[in-house]
Order: C-alpha cells, then structure tokens, then sequence
C-alpha cells in the first residue's frame, strides 16, 4: 500500500478515521483510486485503542495519523452550552452525537489545511444525520473544500453492499478486523454519551439484550443506598461538584467535574432511552442512548434555574432559544450565523443562574432534595407563604384577574358556551 501512495496523482485526502472496518475499508480504497491518504482520529471520551489504531491505519497505508485529544474543547464549548440551553431534540433525546461533531469537524479542517490536502472524507451512511452535519461543518469552515463521501459514491456503495462484501476486500488488503457478530448493532461513543442502533434494533419492538447497555449499570442492579452529591453552578454553567456521601469530597474543573458525574451516574444506572426519532433527511430512525453526567446535569440545571431565572427570560429561552438551538444542533448547523445569535442568547439568559443544588442518585433517578442562592435568589418565602401576607395583599390579586378576565368576557358572550 506504500507503493500505492507513492504514486498518488489524485491529490491528497484528510480522512475521519475511526480504525473500524468501514473506514479501515475506505482507507484502503482512497489509495486504490489513487489519492494519498492521512488519517485523523478525534479523540472525544470514546474508550479507543487509539495507539493500535495508528499502527492500523499505517498498516493500510497512511501517510500520516493525527490523533487529536478535544475532550476539555468539546465539554466546555458544546456541552456546557447545551446544558445551559436545555438543549433536547423531540423532547427526550439529549443531542450527544450531535454535540461532538462541530469540535471533531473544526480540528479536521485545521489539520486539512495545515497538511495542504485538497480533499476530506468520511464513513457516514448514506442514510444518516452524520453526512450532513459534517459536510455542512467542512463547507462553512472551510468553503473551497472537497468531501468525498464514499457511501455515496456509486463505484463504492456498489462494490460494498455489505459487511460481507467489506470483510472480503479487508481480507484481500490485508487489513485486519475485530468481528463481533454476537452483539449485531453499530454503536457511536464520546464522553456525553454513546448511541446504539441499526441491526437488531432496526425493529422497535424488539427490546434491547441487557448486555448492549455498555456505560451504566442496569437501574435494577443498582447500589441499595442512595448517593448524594451538591453541584454548584456559576452562570449556568457547573463549577464543583461536592458528594457528601462520600466525605465531601469536592471536583473542580470543567472536564473533571463532567468526568467525574459520568462516573456516578454510569454505577447509579442513570441516563438510559430507548426511542424513535425523525432524522432530518425525513427518515425515523430507532435508537437507543446513555447519557450519564448529561441527565445530572439537565435535571440540576432545570432546577436552579426554577429558582434564579426571570419568568419572562425563562419563557423566551424556552419558546425560542431551546428547540431553535436543538434544532441546529441536530442538523448540524452549528456553524452559522443563526448559532452565533443563539450561543449570544443563551449565555445572556443565565447571568442570574448561581447557586446549589443538592441531588439524590438511586437506581436510574435523578432526585432532586433541595436548591439555593446566595447572590441571585428569586424566592421570596414570604411572599409565597400561605400562612403570612409577606406585603402581598390578596385584594391585589381581585384587580389582576378583573383585567384578565376582560378579553375572555368578550369572547364568552360571543361563544354562549353555557
């Protein structure tokens, strides 16, 4: 394969390297149509033999490996974001394959550029989300670029109808592959989450085998004795984590305190979802999630923002900011003009999101057992008690609804509902 790349004349490809068999597969294909190949590997959290994998890649006939360590960029520039936005997609799914792809995409274009390659690739399907969010992301960085897809090039998606047809040209390259035929599903991994479809799972009704859940423990399996920790937040954002369980012990730091909630919720058995979902190409799609410190941190975050943030900002992040932004994160419009004036918004909204709160992990739930405020406390327990006016007067409350009721009177004696 060296030979190959020495006589390259097509110019030279940045390749999205995984070291699976359908990249291991492209790899060697790209040489073959004669371009020179480099590899890049984003490293995002996913457990990944990331050194076997370069020596895979050179094997098949790499130039050059680029392994790229983004964990602290992708939690303090994605995911601290979509916390603070509440980011969720159709309601239930939390968006981590989303979230990786913009770091993942912006490192790629560096490395194209700085390695004067004419050329990017990728593994996605010709199906999926994945095509369109990085392709999207290429052009926006990096507008001049060319994208070879090869699941849509006919020459390729012809040749390899499937994994047999890829199992035989790794064979005849010499590449070698880890088959796992026991566990028929393909899976997507970084440090928000890990995803699982295709395979058995492309029928709905068929219940995920309790050994594919990979992250967390099964709820059922569970410690018996709850945990129970304090996450303070500054501006929306995490900034110490304290398990009073566990001696108070304390966790600071962006990435620290992600990693470290990941390891409490994945033994409490948080973060599990099994759905179907409308993929934006228009087809739905079932797939089945963990997102441990993600879930924490959503119901947290929620829960201090009950306390610190004004009604009417609430109302207008909610309405607007949240589904607009999940959106675009969704379909991989996370470099545009609309995401900047979104990221401006949501970082306005939670200036006022400081304080506590204290939560309960048990078996798969997120409890929450209290919250506080020292700078940015809305709360008046006075003003809200039912047993003390608390300078609230109830005849106020005559005024407020009188006016209220001025357009519905209207449209009562118009409708004669009773």
């Amino acid at each position: 394969m060296s030979a190959a790349t020495a006589t390259s004349t097509k110019g030279r490809v940045l390749l999205a390297y995984s070291g699976g068999l359908d990249t291991s597969c492209i790899l060697a294909w790209l040489i073959e149509q004669g371009y020179e190949v480099m590899c890049y590997m984003a490293n995002v959290g996913q457990e990944e033999d990331f050194d076997a994998a370069v020596i895979k890649a050179k094997g098949c006939g790499a130039t050059k490996v680029f392994v790229e360590d983004l964990q602290r960029e992708f939690v303090e520039e994605l995911i601290y974001p979509a916390v603070q936005a509440n980011t969720i997609y159709e309601g239930v799914y939390l968006l981590g394959t989303s979230l990786a792809r913009p770091v993942i995409a912006r490192r790629q274009m560096e490395i194209a550029a700085r390695e004067n390659c004419q050329y990017v690739s990728h593994g996605c399907t010709g199906k999926g989300n994945d095509q369109v969010r990085f392709e999207l992301a290429y052009y926006a960085l990096k507008p001049d670029i060319k994208v070879i897809a090869p699941w849509r090039v006919p020459e390729f998606y012809e040749r390899f109808q499937g994994r047999k047809d890829l199992l035989a040209f790794a064979t005849e390259k010499n590449i070698p592959v880890v088959q796992t035929a026991a566990k028929p599903w393909s899976t997507d991994e970084n440090l928000f989450h890990i995803s699982y479809e295709a395979g058995i799972l492309e029928d709905p009704d068929v219940t995920p085998p309790k050994d594919m859940w990979k992250l967390t423990v099964d709820p059922e399996d569970a410690p018996n004795t709850p945990e129970r920790i304090t996450i303070e937040f500054a501006q929306g954002k995490p900034t110490k984590v304290i398990n009073t369980t566990h001696g108070n012990k304390e966790v600071t730091g962006g990435l620290e305190i992600f990693l470290y909630l990941n390891q409490l919720a994945r033994q409490n058995g948080i973060g599990r979802l099994d759905i179907v979902e409308n993929r934006f190409i228009g087809i739905k799609s079932r797939g089945c999630y963990e997102t441990p410190a993600g879930t924490i941190l959503r119901v947290a975050h929620m829960d201090l923002e009950g306390l610190t943030l004004d009604r009417q900002v609430r109302n207008l992040r909610d309405q607007f900011v949240t589904p607009q932004y999940s959106n675009i994160l969704y379909n991989g419009q996370y470099f545009s003009p609309e995401a900047e004036f979104l990221l401006a918004s949501i970082a306005a909204s939670q200036k006022t999101v400081n304080g506590e709160v204290r939560l309960k992990l048990y078996k798969g739930n997120v409890i929450v057992e209290g919250r506080s405020s020292k700078t940015n406390n809305l709360y008046d327990m006075e003003e809200s008690s039912m047993d003390v006016h608390g300078g609230f007067s109830p005849l106020d409350s005559e005024g407020f609804i009188k006016i209220q009721s001025i357009r519905l009177k209207k449209w009562g004696l118009n409708q004669k509902l009773v």
